[in-house]
């Protein structure tokens, strides 16, 4: 997946460019009007985003929660953009932990971003926490990213070793993974730490939220909570309390693109062509790497021949100065 370079604070999928020119179309802001619909229609006055990284999305979050909304952003390895934003903006609250025991040491909100480390174990238990943390209160509004391939299905790990040995998948790292292929491809999207297949128990985070609303349901829980999920942008999802007065309004929101056929064709191809841009990318990088090198080689050639010594020698017999060609502008081209 193409990610921001440090320092990058421009929101993919800049709703000026709706044709997303040269990104991924990697961000959550790229579903900006479902999300913020939700927001609204829950009234949200506190909202806490998982995964905030470089803070890109945050900047948004910030603009519309102004005058309206506390804005928190949990992290643990905030890039150094997201730490300025904090440093320069009140309204930001940034947490610097692990999602699971920031979400049990903070109060409960009204509404949590899920975007963070994209596997099972990891959005389950942030899932309970949240539970946990409502208590007897009523469950509050929840939106997730990435639940559509690849994550849907597939566990990433940012540090594996974090997860418990029995919920962590069998890994392969530093790997492309296309749509197509349960194993690593030349090129795709690249992941450092991944499960080895995709699909099966205990993989993914789709399947992590679906576990979670079956175990409110085998405790007696099974009709207090709605979810939908939208085939778009990697998948954008919600979860919100059925008995809410404002259920209606999410459900009115979302409902109706609740695993549209015709959205999942249409993330289906931009994924196609996504990877297929990726392909191209870095066969581009190649051949120029590639030329290069050739390049290098003969200029190494020559300037180690027998006849630049003698093109020297001889301009300097003839006092014209410094030859046209000589080793010394050979070494500088190769520095």
């Amino acid at each position: 997946m193409t990610l921001p370079r440090e320092g990058d604070v421009a929101v993919d999928g800049d709703p000026a460019d709706p044709y997303d020119r040269d990104r991924s179309g990697y961000s959550l802001a790229n579903n900006r009007e479902l999300l913020f619909g939700c927001f609204e229609a829950a009234a949200a006055t506190s909202v806490v985003e998982i995964g905030a990284e470089y803070g890109a999305f945050t900047r948004e979050l910030l603009a519309w929660a102004r005058g309206r909304a506390k804005v928190i952003a949990v992290d643990p390895l905030p890039q150094q953009s997201l730490l300025d934003l904090a440093a320069a903006d009140p309204d930001l609250e940034l947490v610097e932990q692990l999602s699971i025991p920031a979400f049990r040491s903070l109060p409960r909100l009204d509404a949590y971003v899920i975007d963070g480390d994209h596997n099972y174990y990891t959005v389950l238990n942030e899932l309970r926490a949240i539970a946990d943390t409502a208590g007897d209160d009523p469950f509050p509004l929840v939106v997730f990213h990435d639940v559509c391939w690849p994550h849907a299905r597939r566990d990433s790990y940012y540090a594996p070793e974090q997860i418990p040995e029995e919920f962590r998948q069998p890994l392969i790292s530093d790997v492309h993974l296309t749509p197509w292929s349960e194993g690593s491809e030349d090129t795709g999207i690249p992941y450092l730490h991944v499960a080895a297949r995709e699909g099966g128990p205990r993989n993914g985070v789709l399947t992590a939220i679906e576990d979670f609303l079956e175990s409110r349901a085998v405790g007696g829980q099974g009709d207090d909570l709605r979810f939908a999920r939208v085939p778009a942008f990697f998948g954008f999802a919600a979860m919100w309390p059925a008995a809410a007065p404002w259920a209606d309004r999410i459900a009115a929101l979302i409902e109706p693109l609740h695993e549209h056929p015709v959205l999942e064709r249409l993330e289906g191809n931009r994924v196609v062509h996504l990877l297929e841009r990726i392909r191209f990318g870095e066969e581009l990088r190649k051949a120029d790497t590639d030329r290069v090198a050739r390049l290098e080689a003969e200029l190494r050639r020559i300037r180690d021949s027998r006849a630049i010594a003698v093109a020297e020698r001889l301009s300097a017999l003839r006092g014209r100065g410094e030859p046209l060609v000589s080793r010394q502008r050979i070494d500088d081209a190769l520095r």
